[in-house]
């Protein structure tokens, strides 16, 4: 004979709870059982029936409905000490794998792997990979940079961050700047579409017909971009996307123009034509600081979204795959909200400094 619990008191403040975690897919598998014992004891379900529909055994039934009855809820979370599986890697282990991991190389080559650091510390390549996981180390990854040697680097940098979160009244700031060589590739073969259950397709070899020079500039206060395709990267071509600004933007508003250092800005005919137009200011970004010009940011999003995967048989095919992008950008334009400070930059950048020091 089969006997019964009384059901379990379960006020409407906790029932919702154990609902909710019984629900959810983020919720451990062994608390939603938890929890499903309790509220099918509070409808009145017998242990043996709940045991049984639940796949347990009824003095597990009855312990859980026992911890729920003394601690609620969150007594259905806990381990008690002493039980749970017992760590296989001690703690010196992992500080050990760690330490090497960012230390050390394997013999012949620039980096570990989860194999070659598996073997070499004498544990599974699924324990480096949970270890180099919780640590958030990936050897397999780099990333570029380059520290600026600019003598007026500060100055620049506060000039140009400034524009960022202080902007003068009554004039725009223009994050200006040139994509050149942009490749008209075209592929040896044709594509093949997506489909259910296979990526599309595209060879690994192309055909080359003919580059163009994007000329661009966003505008930060609302994320709408002037840009005009131009054959060559000199200072004629960049005088002539001057004079399209120009015309672009009413007379009475200064234009903060944010550019990089490339010769092609500082030419003495760009200089004449900026005397002849005061309401043109140039803000010189630092050497090797293309990050601090916003539109690097939207060139990253025109290559990803409209030329690396595109095939174009001509240079006026490449153009009017960039002009149709613009034109949709504009649509819809999202500003880059720009948030650091000067002053969290230059201590980023001394920290970074330092560090280098210590290598040398």
């Amino acid at each position: 004979m089969t006997s019964t619990t009384a059901g379990t008191g379960v006020s409407d403040e906790q029932r919702a709870v154990l609902e909710r975690w019984a629900a959810a897919h983020s919720t451990p598998q062994s608390v939603a059982v938890r929890a499903r014992i309790v509220l099918l004891a509070s409808a009145g379900v017998s242990n043996s029936e709940i045991a049984r529909r639940l796949g347990v055994s009824r003095p597990t039934v009855i312990m859980w409905r026992k911890r729920f009855a003394e601690g609620g809820p969150h007594a259905l979370s806990e381990i008690k000490p002493g039980r749970g599986r017992k760590p296989m890697i001690s703690a010196a282990k992992v500080r050990q794998i760690v330490r090497a991991t960012t230390q050390t190389k394997p013999p012949g080559e620039t980096h570990w792997s989860c194999r070659t650091m598996a073997k070499a510390q004498g544990v599974s390549p699924a324990t480096v990979q949970r270890i180099w996981d919780a640590h958030g180390l990936k050897p397999h990854r780099v990333r570029t940079f380059k520290v600026s040697n600019d003598p007026k680097f500060s100055e620049k940098l506060t000039d140009v961050v400034g524009l960022y979160l202080n902007p003068p009244e009554k004039a725009i700031v223009l994050c200006v700047d040139e994509k050149s060589q942009i490749q008209a590739l075209d592929r040896t073969q044709p594509s093949l579409p997506m489909k259910k259950g296979r990526a599309g397709t595209m060879t690994h070899d192309y055909k080359r017909n003919g580059t163009t020079t994007l000329f661009a500039a966003l505008q930060v206060l609302n994320g709408k971009v002037i840009g005009q395709c131009l054959p060559r990267h000199r200072h004629q071509e960049f005088l002539k996307f001057l004079r399209t600004l120009d015309r672009e933007f009413p007379a009475e508003l200064q234009l903060h123009l944010i550019v990089d250092n490339y010769q092609t800005h500082k030419h003495a005919n760009v200089n004449k034509w900026l005397a002849k137009h005061p309401r043109f200011h140039l803000h010189f970004t630092p050497t090797s600081s293309s990050w601090l010009n916003l539109v690097e940011r939207w060139f990253r999003e025109l290559t990803g979204k409209a030329i690396r995967r595109g095939v174009f048989q001509s240079v006026p095919d490449l153009i009017q795959a960039i002009e149709q992008y613009l034109q949709a950008h504009n649509d819809d334009p999202q500003p880059f909200v720009w948030t650091a400070s000067a002053e969290e930059i230059l201590e980023k950048i001394n920290r970074c400094k330092a560090i280098l020091e210590t290598l040398h």
